[in-house]
């Protein structure tokens, strides 16, 4: 059985319910979905900045796995108003540069606490790939 791993930082909102942050298993990482909640607490910012704090709390996560937005293959974003699709497209280009991972954009009608967006990710795993190149 392949062990499964969780990944846990300080420079992301700790999990509120029973999950990880992310967890390393069979050569991924699994980020679980992550809000735009600053290091102060929850509050009510515009999308823009919503979309912004979400990212960096995003690639905190894959950080402290080890990963960079290169490692990731598949993004999953959550957003209430499909109107707000352009400007997190900005925002996540300029997080993610170079890399183009697969991504979906899912519109929901709502999320929790009132927030405008969420992102879940898989990336791969560079402690696996690094232990592969040595087996």
């Amino acid at each position: 059985m392949t062990s499964i791993e969780p990944v846990l930082t300080d420079n992301a909102p700790k999990p509120l319910g029973h999950y990880s942050q992310a967890v390393r298993a069979a050569g991924l990482i699994h980020v679980s979905g992550q809000l735009p909640v600053k290091a102060e607490g929850q509050s009510n910012e515009p999308f823009d900045e919503q979309a912004r704090t979400v990212l960096r709390n995003l690639l905190a996560v894959l950080e402290a796995a080890g990963a960079t937005p290169a490692h990731v293959v598949k993004v999953t974003a959550y957003i209430v108003g499909a109107e707000h699709w352009g400007s997190f497209n900005a925002a996540y280009a300029a997080a993610f540069g170079d890399a183009r991972p697969a991504r979906s954009v899912v519109p929901v009608p709502a999320l929790h606490h009132g927030y405008l967006i969420e992102l879940d990710a898989v990336a791969l795993d560079p402690a696996a790939s690094a232990r592969d190149r040595t087996a």
